[in-house]
């Protein structure tokens, strides 16, 4: 029963109610309409017709009197038809006609009269519907003239029914079809309904369900789908960046805390003390740029840009960047090359672009090894910036992983960074509609910053 109540509220059924009683209204209109024209048309004919005969007999009445006018209503009368046709003594008794009798209340009355008469048919004597004209004549004699029209109360009651039948057969079918389309409906609310309350008790990884119709439910399905993945991978993300930030920030902050004790436990005077909090300076520095690059990670998955789009040369990018690092690279004995070709162009954040570029290339001198080459090409669909070194690489297995924050491949932890600079290159990526590959260069790794031409500020590509 709280199935049907809850049909009966669904917005489909009321609508399929309301549409349904508008086009019955509607229905209605059109048959009462019809039926009222046709009723016209019927009666104008039959009045004709009357007026018609009662002319012709009124002539033979003026010509040859009441003796003429019988004659001419028994020859008349003989006519197979729906014509009626009486005259009477001035005592109510029949003189000639089709009309066998008539009430006294018909006999007293004067001018058009409708009522019913008696008359023989298949099953014996039938009650039929007629339409006469009642006249007095001279002497008290009684003209009666008309017409059967048994014929047009058939005719109402054929349209009543039809009316009554086709009404309550469309209500069937609407409410029938409504009964359907809200039951269809109601089953995939519910569906979403169910997964919603799914996700709200914890379970981020249920879906919406898509039959596979097309139809503007799939499409919403979709597209909710679409958001709880975004959603997924977020609540992960902060999970994991949770869980790193515990686990990375707690040893410098242990070691803040014993450099601390250590100096106070110092009694060499300011010496040892000037030391510790160079140290811890450094750490703390250290820690400021970890939570930095947390901070600019979250504003570019916000899709907050830090600067203007603007036209980039991709060429005078990639000098700037490398001259900026080519010392850095020198003093671990590598060389740093840009072998970018000229007229490639894009429109983007300068400044992230150059900061995700300055990332790709602080992890390649750090990891790498070799020559690190730094070059951008046009594919026609997009920019790809791209920098390769001959070092050991990256396992194809990890080199999703290492896209997340706080992601570093060395167990040991010892060498310097914080495990952000691939993860703020992804956010930049994605904030201008782009993507972070990790290629294998044969040896080494080879980052790729592929990015469309134009980008809107909200990372959405644009049209060249």
């Amino acid at each position: 029963m709280s199935s049907v109540l809850k049909l009966f509220r669904t917005t489909t059924f009321r609508l399929a109610l309301v549409f349904m009683a508008l086009f019955g209204t509607a229905a209605a209109c059109a048959i009462g309409y019809i039926y009222w024209q046709t009723n016209v048309l019927l009666n104008r004919q039959l009045e004709q017709t009357i007026e018609a005969e009662v002319q012709g007999l009124a002539e033979q009445y003026r010509a040859g009197g009441i003796s003429n006018l019988a004659k001419t209503v028994a020859n008349r009368s003989l006519a197979a038809g729906n014509s009626i046709y009486l005259v009477t003594d001035s005592e109510g008794d029949r003189i000639t006609g089709n009309l066998t009798s008539i009430s006294r209340d018909l006999w007293n009355k004067v001018g058009r009269v409708e009522f019913v008469y008696n008359r023989p048919g298949q099953k014996g004597s039938e009650s039929r519907l007629a339409l006469v004209s009642v006249f007095r004549l001279k002497g008290g004699f009684r003209l009666i003239v008309g017409r059967d029209i048994e014929d047009r109360r058939v005719f109402e009651r054929v349209v009543q029914s039809a009316f009554i039948l086709g009404l309550g057969f469309m209500a069937l079918v609407g409410l029938g079809g409504g009964w359907l389309v809200s039951r269809s409906l109601l089953s995939r609310i519910d569906a979403v309904t169910a997964t919603s309350r799914t996700i709200m008790e914890g379970d981020l990884s249920g879906r919406v369900p898509v039959v596979g119709s097309g139809d503007e439910l799939d499409r919403l399905s979709e597209n909710l789908n679409a958001m709880l993945d975004r959603i997924e991978q977020l609540m992960v993300g902060m999970r994991e960046v949770s869980d790193n930030i515990a686990h990375d920030l707690k040893t410098p902050l242990n070691r803040l805390r014993n450099r601390a004790e250590a100096a106070l436990r110092e009694k060499g005077g300011a010496k040892p003390y000037r030391a510790a909090l160079e140290r811890t300076i450094e750490e703390a520095d250290d820690l400021i740029k970890t939570f930095n690059g947390l901070l600019s990670i979250a504003r570019l998955e916000a899709g907050a840009s830090q600067g203007a789009m603007e036209e980039i040369e991709a060429a005078a990018l990639i000098r700037d960047v490398v001259e900026l690092y080519e010392p850095a690279a020198e003093d671990k004995g590598l060389s740093l090359r840009a072998e970018s070709a000229e007229g490639v162009r894009l429109v983007a954040d300068r400044q992230l672009i150059g900061q995700a570029l300055a990332n790709l290339i602080d992890n390649a001198i750090k990891y790498g090894g070799g020559d690190i080459q730094v070059s951008a090409i046009d594919t026609g669909a997009s920019v790809e910036i791209g920098v390769g070194d001959h070092g050991p690489g990256i396992p194809e297995q990890d080199r999703a992983r290492v896209l997340k924050r706080f992601v570093r491949l060395e167990e040991s932890r010892s060498r310097p960074g914080s495990g952000l600079g691939l993860a703020l290159v992804a956010a930049v990526a994605r904030l201008h509609g782009g993507e972070v590959r990790l290629d294998d260069n044969e040896p080494g790794l080879r980052a790729v910053l592929s990015l469309p031409h134009k980008t809107n500020h909200n990372g959405s590509v644009g049209a060249q």
